[in-house]
């Protein structure tokens, strides 16, 4: 019997459902210092993400932005309030999704 992985690669159905619930999600408002920062983390991750949606796959280039992006939001989250944190956390976590898809093929 094969044994079960605790935490499975996510599928493109749960990256795909996972950006529908951050595309509906309002932007956190708090006033942050780093709020002209994060929102181009936002755009950009989410760019990335659009595009592994509708390509199914990462190019280098976008990978190395993706990797940048995701480091570069980990330095900024210890200085969230806990409504942008939820926010970037499940921005992380789509980040790293699909960093995790691209490495299963």
């Amino acid at each position: 019997m094969a044994e079960l992985s605790p935490n499975p690669a996510p599928d493109y159905g749960m990256i795909s459902t996972l950006w529908q619930v951050h595309q509906d999600a309002d932007w956190p408002v708090s006033g942050d210092t780093h709020e002209g920062e994060l929102m181009t983390l936002d755009t950009v991750v989410a760019g990335c993400v659009t595009y592994f949606l509708e390509e199914r796959e990462l190019d280098a280039q976008r990978v190395g932005i993706l990797q940048d992006c995701l480091a570069d939001l980990e330095s900024l989250m210890s200085d969230l309030d806990s409504e942008a944190q939820t926010y970037f956390e499940r921005l992380q976590q789509l980040g790293g999704w699909i960093l995790q898809s691209r490495a299963r093929t």
